[in-house]
């Protein structure tokens, strides 16, 4: 005799799977799920590197074109300096060489940011005290401004205060005007700097005494002016 449909044998473990599924659809269904969930969270990261870029703002300072040369002639590079900031106190520079410009700054771009510093600054717009800078024969003068004076300075300089975000400080270059030497001394007088607060923690001391200080030392020098 003839079986009914009824009568027909299934696999041990599909006895409760409705008809129509197939085995491990849940757990293909899980893991379609994990997928997604891991693309969202990769665009999610992707976003915040772009978010994270865009905070930052740089200068190209100097570009230089190297020749090598070869058998059969010369070869070309270009060797570039590009400083880097946040314009709320954290800054760097980075030097990259490649034979394109474009590539060139890309490599000097991220070793900007590798490097960066944070520097102290007074009321977020001018540093906190007069300060000075050396690096081979290149020296620099930084000192501080009141408020509406502006960046003055020249060159290397004023990339460094600009994508810091320094908006009143009088700057001065003395000696060596190679691009490389007053970025690198500029940067050395900037990690001398030393804000009220390291300065109170050091003497145990409360910020205000420190600050009332100062202010009194820059009066007591405008008198006599």
């Amino acid at each position: 005799m003839a079986r009914t449909p009824n009568n027909e044998r299934r696999p041990h473990g599909d006895k409760d799977r409705p008809q129509g599924q197939t085995p491990g659809g849940r757990g293909q269904d899980r893991e379609r799920e994990r997928g997604h969930g891991g693309q969202d969270r990769e665009r999610g990261a992707q976003g915040q590197d772009r978010e994270r870029e865009d905070e930052f703002v740089d200068k190209l300072v100097h570009i230089n074109r190297v020749a090598k040369v070869v058998k059969g002639g010369r070869r070309f590079s270009f060797a570039a300096l590009v400083v880097v900031g946040d314009a709320k106190g954290r800054v760097g520079y980075g030097s990259g060489k490649a034979r394109e410009v474009p590539e060139a700054i890309r490599k000097a771009t991220e070793q900007a940011k590798r490097q960066m510093i944070r520097v102290p600054l007074r009321e977020g717009r001018t540093l906190h005290h007069d300060v000075n800078g050396r690096f081979g024969a290149g020296r620099v003068v930084l000192r501080t401004a009141p408020a509406g004076t502006g960046i003055i300075a020249g060159g290397p300089m004023r990339a460094v205060f600009e994508t810091m975000g320094v908006q009143d400080v009088v700057g001065k270059c003395q000696g060596s005007a190679n691009p490389h030497n007053m970025v690198k001394a500029t940067f050395a007088a900037l990690q001398n700097l030393s804000s009220p607060r390291a300065i109170a923690a050091k003497r145990n001391k409360k910020v205000g005494d420190i600050v009332s200080r100062r202010d009194g030392a820059a009066a007591a020098a405008a008198d006599k002016e």
